[in-house]
């Protein structure tokens, strides 16, 4: 049986888990596409996945998905770019040789040289104008920051704060903000300012200096990309009728979400909504048109792994940090 590369955890815990292992290459359903992957990022998903460093009460829920007493997807990754090397029968939409960007969410996989991904999943063609390692970086971030935005309305002159802004989502969440027309203000260190700024912010607060939340500006949408500006202490800072998007917050920011959204009048929300291949078009054309911008914090060869999950553990990384494959 033909057997590929991937990088698995068979239990939870730091970085040290992850280990390189070789597994049978999966073979594609009726329906089902079978990449070649070239390259993938390690993402805060991948974090919490391996160390259960989950944001509080969602631990219990989170270990139905993840695997209660051991990982029930061994491979992480839930992003791939690369190349389609078969095709399940009733495919119509991809063949062999296509090359592609593709969003597998939590079922994971993209940590291997080989991935299954549905035909009618998040997946769409490659920008001709990226490299592997650049298209990938439109993935978790990009579908993520598009899933929410797909939720509010955005008007030219409006104004947008997104906290976390250097991150994969934060740094996809100012760009498209921007391109919308946005008046965009992130949030992040000094260190970062430069790149926020660079991506089109037209202002940055540190932080480390300044509590956004305490300057008494109020804003069109306000984006928690960290989990730290939650309803009771953000809602002040969203304008009437504005939104508050939860890219990360705990089980009772989850639960009372829609409940705040009736009483306040104001959109807050928690849910992504499903990942689509229209969204990752739409961000392959701003590539291709030179509107949206790869951001790579560093590339990682498929055996530093471990280091690659050690760096990302320091929640310090810009933009993303990229995964390549064995060509």
């Amino acid at each position: 049986m033909p057997t590929m590369q991937a990088a698995t955890y068979r239990r939870v815990g730091g970085p040290e888990v992850v280990q390189i292992e070789r597994l049978p290459i999966p073979t594609p359903g009726a329906h089902e596409v079978l990449v070649r992957v070239h390259a993938s990022t390690v993402s805060v998903a991948d974090h919490r996945a391996r160390s259960r460093d989950i944001p509080k009460g969602l631990r219990l829920l989170s270990s139905f998905a993840l695997g209660v007493f051991r990982p029930r997807t061994p491979v992480l990754g839930m992003d791939a770019a690369g190349v389609v090397s078969a095709v399940g029968e009733k495919v119509t939409r991809f063949q062999p040789g296509d090359e592609i960007i593709a969003m597998l969410g939590g079922k994971f996989g993209g940590h291997a040289e080989y991935a299954l991904i549905p035909e009618d999943g998040a997946i769409t063609a490659k920008p001709a104008s990226m490299t592997f390692d650049e298209a990938v970086t439109l993935v978790f971030g990009g579908i993520t920051a598009r899933g929410f935005l797909n939720q509010v309305t955005i008007k030219p002159g409006d104004t947008v704060l997104v906290n976390g802004a250097s991150g994969a989502v934060g740094t996809a969440m100012v760009q498209l903000a921007k391109q919308l027309g946005a008046d965009v203000t992130g949030v992040c260190s000094a260190a970062n300012a430069e790149l926020v700024t660079s991506l089109g912010a037209d202002r940055v607060i540190d932080y480390t200096t300044v509590d956004f939340l305490a300057e008494g500006t109020t804003y069109d949408v306000v984006v928690d990309c960290v989990g730290n500006a939650g309803f009771d202490r953000a809602a002040a800072s969203v304008k009437p009728g504005g939104a508050l998007l939860l890219v990360i917050c705990d089980l009772t920011g989850l639960l009372l979400a829609s409940t705040r959204s009736r009483r306040s009048g104001k959109l807050v929300t928690a849910n992504v909504g499903p990942y689509k291949a229209e969204d990752l078009g739409f961000l392959v054309e701003l590539a291709e048109s030179g509107q949206y911008r790869a951001v790579i914090d560093g590339t990682y060869e498929l055996g530093d792994i471990v280091s690659a999950h050690r760096y990302v553990d320091t929640g310090r990384k810009r933009g993303n940090v990229v995964l390549r494959l064995p060509a």
